[in-house]
């Protein structure tokens, strides 16, 4: 058994598939003037990793300003309050840098809700919802 290394699938096929379809080619679409960093968004209280996103200066500032998750969409090239469709916000308590300063973990808490956009009827309170089971490489539930 190997690693799939063809190109992804849809957002749509692959966020309710046990298949694995990792998306190496992400870094490689965000485009070259955008001028981000990866952000470790962590549960405050639970110190669970409920996101990985990236942000900007710009997003940083509005963060830093409004001490909500604010991040940056590198499929949208903007501006992503998160929370501002589903009212599902988040508000930040602290902001760490790694020694090479090129990315970020922001510590926060729900507002209400849950961060991701999977989470039909509440089931997923993180983006990570799904492990690999490491003999057949296959998705499962957490």
């Amino acid at each position: 058994m190997s690693i799939n290394l063809d190109p992804p699938y849809d957002s749509a096929t692959i966020e309710g598939t046990n298949i694995l379809k990792l998306d190496f080619t992400k870094l490689s679409r965000i485009p070259r003037d955008s001028l981000v960093i990866p952000v470790a968004v962590q549960d405050a209280v639970t110190r669970e990793v409920i996101l990985i996103a990236y942000t900007n200066a710009f997003a940083l500032d509005e963060t830093i300003k409004k001490r909500k998750l604010i991040l940056w969409s590198t499929s949208r090239n903007e501006l992503w309050f998160k929370g501002d469709g589903s009212g599902n916000t988040f508000t930040v308590h602290a902001i760490y840098v790694n020694c090479e300063q090129n990315s970020l973990v922001y510590q926060v808490t729900p507002d209400k809700g849950n961060i991701c956009h999977t989470s039909v009827g509440g089931a997923a309170n993180n983006c990570y919802y799904r492990r690999l089971d490491l003999d057949t490489l296959e998705l499962v539930p957490a």
